[in-house]
């Protein structure tokens, strides 16, 4: 019985670092952070979380949707008149978006499809206004799924443009823009120009806001030919990629 025991002693202690082991291993699973291509962004929910990149020249990389927002002081300050891209329409966008929107807007005249500004930067206040009338008119939970609360609009940026076809008065989303010859072009070739789509068909779940085939961001062409070529969401790529 006495030489049983250092026996049975000898089984606990490796029994014991073997479970030791294995709650090490365990714990440094758990504190190495998940890659950021094995993880999509949060599901769609209604917060006010301050985005992670807020500077002016993480223009690329601010995710903006529901969750995430910018301050109501975030105006670049480099806004110039998109009349300099010789588009029809008006508003203004960064300086640095006027090259790819001028190309843009020449290649779509080229193709027969030559296509509009509808809406472009819009401040703080102004989208509040916008939000506010959506929801006088048709309620909160419809509201949100038109208009981005203030603070939540990738328009703040500077960086995103509503288009339209040329040549016409009416608003895009007033039908399927997308299915006119100005949108089918757009959506096929806008990504070569440097600019994407970001809320597409079928993807609300992701995107979280519906279906908006009008509503372009720039992203610059060697990033918009980057996320074309993944075939993710704009809301997706950006979470991948920089968070």
């Amino acid at each position: 019985m006495t030489a049983a025991m250092p026996a049975r002693r000898s089984r606990s202690a490796s029994a014991l670092l073997v479970a030791l082991s294995l709650l090490a291993l365990a714990i440094g699973a758990a504190a190495r952070p998940v890659p950021a291509s094995a993880a999509g962004p949060p599901e769609c929910r209604y917060d006010d979380v301050m985005t992670e990149h807020t500077a002016y020249s993480q223009w690329r990389m601010t995710l903006l949707d529901t969750i995430f927002k910018v301050s109501s002081s975030y105006k670049p300050g480099n806004l110039v008149s998109v009349d300099q891209a010789n588009i029809a329409g008006s508003g203004k966008v960064r300086r640095m978006v006027i090259n790819d929107l001028a190309a843009l807007a020449d290649a779509a005249r080229a193709a027969g499809n030559p296509i509009r500004v509808v809406s472009a930067h819009r401040s703080y206040s102004q989208q509040s206004a916008l939000y506010q009338r959506e929801v006088r008119k048709f309620g909160v939970q419809q509201a949100r799924l038109q208009v981005a609360r203030p603070g939540h609009s990738e328009h703040q940026l500077g960086t995103t443009l509503d288009f339209g076809s040329a040549g016409t008065s009416s608003k895009p989303w007033s039908s399927d823009w997308g299915k006119t010859a100005a949108g089918s072009w757009l959506k096929k070739n806008g990504w070569k120009f440097g600019f994407v789509m970001s809320y597409p068909k079928g993807k609300k779940s992701l995107t979280c806001y519906k279906y908006e085939p009008w509503h372009w961001r720039y992203v610059g062409r060697e990033m918009a030919a980057d996320m074309h070529g993944t075939g993710l969401t704009l809301r997706q790529y950006l979470w991948q990629q920089f968070h």
